[in-house]
């Protein structure tokens, strides 16, 4: 991959602001800074010590931009292991574009999504699960997520990769001198120690993808709907769990159109919560529509919030919606719980059996604290420690690791079947790839294209 170009970007938000930097990373950084900066003291801004910041102004052809603080840091102790240049000019989208535009005249190339971090990547500052857990780190929409992403940055699911690595690569090396120099005396592993470890790193393997689910949901959140029929309190539901007046309530039944989604920290757990259209037969068409999509949200989501009124009977809609979500991860909500009761749960029969019923009455706060137990209670088995285990949070890394799992499985298989060798040894060989795959030492450049392409500019 082409890795010689001197790449610059905006690396802060567009938009008004305090200041904005404009990152230059490459071989020709500090030629394209002396071009533009004027500095107030330094003389000479590339002989400048590394990482040190120096005052002065961005001008072209004798006319001052702005005036900018210029971050100095030299390779190789740098984010992208290159020269780097980071201007600190006035925040504001007229300023910083201007500043931009003349580092791109004067020799620059404009970065790509992501390229400083795949920089990173391909002059080996950070592995691939490193510079993936950077992305996770910029969107983590919790403590927990964050922490997550920290940990990994900082080497805990590498350093697991490569212990299984390591062991995998001493058995293929045993194996393979002895198939390679049978002549020679070497002690040879006998089929028992290699059924013995190759269990053992499996089960390791099986122990860390066993940690895939609560990884999916710290780093993407719990996908969960809010349904019922219309006017039983589904957006004041959502508005009391985000704590802000996020969707119109009013008691015209039909007031909900469209999907709102918004995401509510849980005790560390993210919901990214959908409040859908009040599920019922209408002949508006704005509306029907709406319930199309209520519909279709109720299929994807990983769970459902299905509120009914306490204070009505249960109606035909109550018990289609119940139909229909039967088999999903969903809680039944009695909402309006300080009125008088007036559900009969007998006409539903086997229908709720071992499904969770919350009390809850919006308009006087009481039960959210429960609703907020019994989800972390559905989809967390204990409390999370990010800190002292290794939590798989990212799909591809368990693709990989399932592969290795297989592939081990097929080396047992081999050695009940009395297969040579040889044959262990091609999938002791499949195995290594995968899990090399999780740290990019085998893994195709499309998928570092993909990877890095899904980042934002200028990082």
């Amino acid at each position: 991959m082409e890795n010689s170009l001197t790449v610059a970007a905006i690396s802060t938000p567009v938009g008004s602001g305090g200041i904005s930097i404009i990152r230059i990373s490459g071989e020709n950084a500090f030629t394209i800074i002396k071009k533009i900066f004027v500095p107030k003291h330094t003389k000479d801004i590339s002989e400048a010590k590394s990482h040190t910041i120096h005052f002065g102004i961005i001008a072209d052809e004798g006319k001052t931009i702005d005036e900018v603080l210029v971050s100095v840091m030299k390779k190789p102790n740098t984010y992208t292991k290159e020269d780097i240049v980071e201007i600190n000019c006035h925040g504001g989208i007229i300023p910083t574009q201007r500043v931009l535009d003349a580092v791109l005249k004067y020799g620059a190339d404009l970065a790509e999504p992501g390229e400083f971090t795949k920089r990173a990547f391909l002059n080996g500052r950070l592995d691939l699960s490193q510079a993936e857990s950077v992305i996770d780190l910029i969107t983590a929409k919790t403590d927990l997520s964050r922490q997550s992403a920290v940990n990994q940055l900082e080497g805990s699911l590498s350093h697991k990769i490569s212990a299984l690595k390591n062991s995998v690569a001493d058995l293929l090396s045993h194996i393979e001198v002895n198939i390679d120099y049978p002549e020679y005396d070497i002690e040879q592993l006998s089929i028992d120690t290699i059924e013995t470890t190759v269990i053992q790193i499996n089960t390791e393997i099986k122990s860390l993808l066993t940690t895939s689910d609560t990884g999916k949901i710290i780093r993407e959140g719990i996908s969960t709907a809010i349904v019922g029929k219309p006017n039983v309190g589904k957006s004041s539901l959502l508005n009391a769990l985000i704590g802000e007046q996020r969707a119109i309530v009013t008691d015209i039944p039909g007031t909900t159109r469209d999907l709102i989604e918004e995401y509510v920290n849980l005790h560390g757990i993210p919901l990214k919560l959908v409040d859908t259209a009040g599920i019922r037969e209408t002949e508006d068409v704005v509306e029907k529509i709406g319930v199309d999509l209520s519909r279709r949200a109720i299929d994807s989501a990983e769970l459902i919030l299905f509120i009914l009124d306490n204070s009505s009977p249960i109606s035909d809609e109550d018990i289609s919606i119940l139909e229909r979500i039967k088999d999903k991860k969903h809680i039944i909500i009695l909402n309006k719980s300080d009125l008088p009761e007036a559900i009969d749960f007998s006409i539903l029969g086997d229908s709720i059996n071992n499904v969770p019923i919350i009390k809850l009455s919006i308009t006087q706060n009481t039960g959210l604290d429960d609703l907020e137990k019994t989800i972390k209670k559905i989809f967390m088995s204990g409390e999370i420690d990010v800190n002292n285990e290794v939590i798989l949070t990212n799909v591809r890394h368990k693709n990989a690791l399932n592969k290795a799992e297989e592939s081990l499985s097929n080396v047992l298989t081999s050695i009940k079947l009395l297969h040579t060798q040889e044959l262990l040894a091609i999938d002791l060989q499949n195995a290594y790839r995968y899990l090399g795959e999780i740290t990019g030492e085998s893994v195709s450049e499309d998928i570092i294209h993909s990877i890095f392409s899904r980042f934002c500019l200028g990082k």
